[in-house]
């Protein structure tokens, strides 16, 4: 009897064991600076409302909602490539959160100018020049009808492409008309602009350029040609 008890038992710590080694966390990521510290082209006020209010709130939402529809254990870029298959809970708020946790890297204090090296090559083997690769992204931000986001995208042949989204969508999702990996992105929902912008929201995309950290963008670009 005490041997079967005994059996049990690691039968039992082995399933935790198994459990715990499947469970993915997802965590909340620090803002990487302070919130005034992309003034005065991102002020401060809407900083502290866009991080620490509308990006938490995706982030509690999505890991309740991870809970709520069984899936611990999968990554993001797992629940992305079947997105269409959950709830717009999980949809919405996933979004939210991987495209919140990808804004605020590939912003920072003392930035903009240019990228150089492959990027800035390839922007300009690819759009004619980086002065029509900055027009056409800003097109894309400007002209997205409502709530969403403009993306720069690395395709599945290591092709740059551009591409605008709605709501929380990313083009890592299956419902995204075309799929890729993205490196650079802009929120065009109001909360990120309104306070500061109102409803000038081109004034915004112009400023964008100012605090574009293309170290980082680079940085994901080297990587998303490994894949």
């Amino acid at each position: 009897m005490k041997k079967i008890t005994c059996i049990l038992i690691a039968l039992f710590a082995l399933q935790i064991v198994k459990a715990e080694a499947q469970t993915i966390s997802f965590e909340f990521p620090a803002l990487p600076y302070s919130y005034d510290a992309l003034e005065p082209y991102i002020d401060k006020a809407t900083m502290e409302i866009h991080y620490d209010r509308h990006f938490r709130a995706y982030y509690n939402n999505f890991v309740k909602s991870v809970n709520e529809n069984n899936l611990n254990g999968k990554s993001l870029e797992e629940i992305f490539a079947d997105v269409s298959k959950y709830s717009a809970v999980v949809r919405n708020n996933g979004g939210g959160y991987y495209n919140h946790s990808l804004f605020w890297t590939i912003m920072a204090p003392n930035a903009g100018g240019k990228p150089d090296g492959k990027l800035f090559e390839d922007i300009e083997k690819t759009f004619g020049s980086f002065e029509n690769f900055t027009k056409e992204f800003e097109k894309a931000a400007s002209t997205q009808f409502g709530s969403g986001w403009a993306w720069l995208v690395v395709d599945e042949n290591n092709q740059l492409f551009i591409l605008q989204l709605p709501n929380q969508d990313n083009p890592l999702m299956d419902i995204s008309p075309k799929k890729g990996m993205p490196i650079l992105a802009i929120d065009v929902w109001e909360h990120a602009y309104y306070l500061k912008y109102q409803n000038k929201r081109r004034d915004y995309i112009a400023i964008f350029w100012k605090v574009v950290n293309w170290n980082k963008v680079s940085e994901l670009y080297a990587n998303a040609l490994k894949k």
